[in-house]
Order: structure tokens, then sequence, then C-alpha cells
């Protein structure tokens, strides 16, 4: 059972990597390639991570703080960052998409 759950971990984690991936080279501008990156990404290594800590919790019988640590550190730096180079490109007026719509 903690086999199938560390597998559905995986593909999952793997499933939002991908999705992140796809959507940094698919999107048009700028501000909506940040949206992959922070979200997805962000849930993907997560669960990537988050199986790390289910395998040796239950099969080495050692509980990973480290990685536990990791994903919180994730969970608080990853948006933030995405956040801040996002008012960045505001304040330097980087250019939307022509078919972008901003709703004030």
């Amino acid at each position: 059972m903690i086999e199938w759950l560390i597998v559905g971990l995986l593909v999952t984690g793997t499933a939002f990597m991908v999705t992140s991936s796809v959507g940094l080279l698919r999107l048009p501008d700028f501000y909506l390639r940040m949206h992959g990156p922070a979200k997805a990404a962000t849930l993907g290594v997560s669960c990537v991570l988050l199986a790390g800590v289910v395998y040796f919790t239950f099969t080495r019988d050692h509980f990973s703080v480290r990685e536990v640590l990791a994903i919180a550190f994730i969970f608080l730096t990853a948006p933030v960052g995405a956040h801040m180079l996002t008012k960045a490109a505001r304040h330097i007026d980087v250019k939307f998409h022509d078919q972008t719509r901003i709703e004030k």
C-alpha cells in the first residue's frame, strides 16, 4: 500500500512539473509564463519530496526532517519570488501579449 502512495505522489509530482515546463514554453508573454513555475512546479517538487518523506519514514524507519523543511521552504519562496519578478517586470514596463486582457 505504501508503494502505491509513493508511486502516486511521484507520478503526480512529475505531471505537475511537466505541465509547468510546457506552460513555460507555450505561454505567450512573461507574466503568463510566471504562473507555471510559481504554481505547478511548486506542487510538483513538493509531491516528489513528500514521496521521499513517505519512503524513508516507512521503509527505513527514519523521518526526514530535511525534506519537510525543503517543502516548507519551497512553498514560502517560489510564489514570493514569482511575485517579485512580476512586480519588477511591471516596474520596467515589460509589455503584455496583444491578446492579454487586463482588468483593473
